[in-house]
């Protein structure tokens, strides 16, 4: 690892990793985590068993130009500030070291089913409730976000891949997206943004989730984060689009998430239908901006990753999905 540790947090954290890494040179275990993406993640452990784990995650190559690491630790730390996100013992130039939460990573099967899918709805609703501070009105940096996406393909491909859409053609439904889904009045709340499986911890004996992985948390539409999960039922490795939820078991879900953000944010009254199904049209037209990000995600991912993964196939994969939703999404209107 590069660089000095910094941002540390306490005496009892120093020791901690002191003794961690000291115990790294004798009798300690390590375990890589191969689900990952994005960076390569190992954990330390002393003994046989898997307890008192610290995590270190090492960043992908060049995944500064995807991800805003100062906003990564802020949000860690917002996160942690209200039992959302595990402890973080320090950072690097080129990674962090955190606590490992007990449980099990999910798989697409899992978020699907009783009672997960309504404690990871509950949980979700817990971090879009958490204010911001001093009356600060949040804004999403999505767009732009995108745009800077968008810039890099530009300039990193002179051309792109024929399953691909063109330069032209991106940039037309980029701006498509921004005209349509703005005036949906989706709340910008603060977001996980990845809410993939295997960001998933299920704690049985508990019976709670957390989410873990915050590279690209922060304030976003309510709509996209929920829209996004949603997209991942299809799974990482094998994705299969038929696996998206079907009405029926959106509108459960999103019952489940809409008492418990009314809980978390004080507001008095039963869900109603009509708020249920406006927030439904809203995440079935996010999906649509969930698809487009991860795909040009997927586009600079090829160019630079030195991880073993088909970028280049997921990238058509989402792009491919995006205009198979595209029709049936921007049909759906808001209830009067």
């Amino acid at each position: 690892m590069q660089g000095k540790v910094r941002h540390l947090v306490g005496a009892e954290t120093i020791r901690i990793i002191i003794n961690q890494f000291t115990s790294l040179f004798l009798s300690s275990f390590l375990q890589f985590f191969t689900d990952g993406i994005t960076n390569k993640l190992l954990g330390c452990y002393v003994g046989a068993v898997m307890q008192d784990v610290v995590l270190v995650r090492i960043y992908g190559n060049k995944t500064e130009l995807l991800v805003d690491r100062e906003n990564e630790v802020k949000s860690f730390r917002v996160l942690q500030a209200h039992r959302c996100a595990p402890r973080l013992y320090c950072t690097f130039n080129n990674g962090l070291c955190y606590e490992f939460l007990q449980g099990t990573a999910l798989d697409p099967e899992h978020i699907r089913s009783q009672p997960v899918f309504r404690l990871i709805a509950r949980q979700l609703a817990k971090y879009h409730a958490i204010h911001a501070h001093n009356g600060w009105v949040p804004r999403s940096d999505m767009w732009l976000k995108m745009g800077k996406y968008f810039a890099l393909i530009s300039k990193c491909f002179k051309e792109l891949s024929l399953e691909v859409p063109s330069p032209q053609a991106l940039r037309k439904e980029l701006l498509w997206l921004q005209q349509s889904l703005s005036l949906l009045d989706s709340p910008v709340v603060l977001c996980h943004n990845d809410l993939l499986c295997k960001n998933i911890i299920y704690n049985q004996r508990e019976g709670s989730v957390k989410f873990i992985d915050y590279e690209y948390a922060g304030y976003n539409y309510q709509a996209y984060d929920i829209g996004n999960h949603f997209n991942e039922f299809a799974g990482l490795n094998e994705v299969d689009y038929s696996h998206y939820p079907q009405r029926a078991f959106q509108l459960q879900w999103l019952r489940s998430y809409l008492e418990a953000y009314k809980e978390h944010k004080g507001q008095d009254g039963e869900v109603t239908d009509k708020e249920v199904e406006i927030l439904y049209v809203q995440v079935n037209k996010f999906t649509l901006a969930s698809h487009f990000f991860w795909g040009l995600w997927a586009l600079i991912q090829a160019k630079f990753s030195t991880i073993d993964f088909d970028f280049l196939g997921y990238a058509t994969q989402r792009f491919k999905q995006y205009f198979k939703m595209k029709p049936e999404a921007a049909a759906l209107t808001l209830p009067y």
